[in-house]
């Protein structure tokens, strides 16, 4: 009989966490959100935020609201102790909140399509590819789970949607020739959308910002700025300001070393017309 494995742990970042710790101790002091936003002198959705994870605790609000609940310095020691990387899934619950929140997005890849720009035969062959391999129900449920995300493109009101992707994945054949027509046409579709800008960093380029890696900056509805990023060993979703910020110069170099959205149209027309 093979050993049972342990049960798999949630996945909540740091900020969720303390968000909860809050949550908690104002249940048990008797207070509705509401009421202990009027009790520290804050807007209700502020307290709804930070329980949530949306949105960071700040110190002094912190020690306040330790001294409201009578929680004898658990938030404020959270704060100090909170780090400023969190490390979680790819498919975690949270990164899946934020987009589908996002007003805006802006996303660097350089190894593979981005995912909201992949059609479901590229989808499913990007998958066949990891080691360890998944089997095939993981892969229905995968592939149905990304091609899902793709819907913000088509919202009455999508978020502002910036790619930018290394040339060389252009030419990969994942998934053999005709997906990668079927894929080079998908993206020359989307990159007419009025949300969409995409570009290409060329391959002849001598400067490339991006060679860290694929990262993803996120604004939410309240005007958080965030980060995720992605390598072998898994994936970061980023809070701290300093390092949301070096992300974020990071990008707006690449908007300039990349070509423009007309001229990245043209290198999808001229990749077509060599089919």
């Amino acid at each position: 009989m093979s050993a049972r494995k342990p049960p798999r742990p949630k996945n909540l970042t740091s900020m969720k966490m303390l968000g909860k710790q809050l949550g908690a101790a104002r249940r048990i002091a008797g207070h509705t959100q509401g009421a202990l936003a009027r009790l520290v002198k804050v807007e209700e959705e502020t307290i709804a935020s930070i329980e949530q994870g949306r949105r960071n605790l700040k110190p002094d609000l912190a020690a306040l609201l330790d001294e409201v609940l009578d929680t004898k310095g658990m938030l404020a020691t959270g704060v100090a102790h909170l780090p400023d990387i969190d490390q979680f899934p790819l498919w975690a619950e949270l990164y899946m909140q934020h987009e589908r929140e996002a007003i805006a997005l802006s996303w660097y890849d350089n190894a593979v399509l981005p995912g909201l720009l992949q059609i479901d035969p590229y989808v499913r062959a990007v998958l066949r590819n990891r080691v360890p391999a998944y089997d095939e129900s993981e892969i229905e449920t995968r592939t149905a789970a990304r091609v899902e995300r793709q819907e913000i493109l088509h919202r009455q009101n999508p978020p502002t949607l910036s790619f930018i992707v290394w040339e060389p994945v252009l030419h990969m054949r994942i998934g053999g020739h005709e997906v990668r027509r079927e894929q080079l046409r998908h993206l020359r579709a989307v990159s007419e959308l009025p949300c969409v800008s995409l570009q290409f960093l060329p391959l002849d380029s001598p400067y490339n910002a991006g060679l860290n890696g694929p990262f993803t900056l996120l604004e939410t509805p309240d005007h958080q700025h965030l980060a995720y990023t992605e390598s072998q060993r898994g994936s970061q979703w980023v809070s701290d300001p300093d390092e949301v910020s070096r992300l974020a110069r990071k990008y707006a170099m690449l908007r300039t070393q990349a070509l423009t959205t007309q001229d990245s149209r043209d290198l999808l027309d001229r990749l077509l017309g060599e089919q």
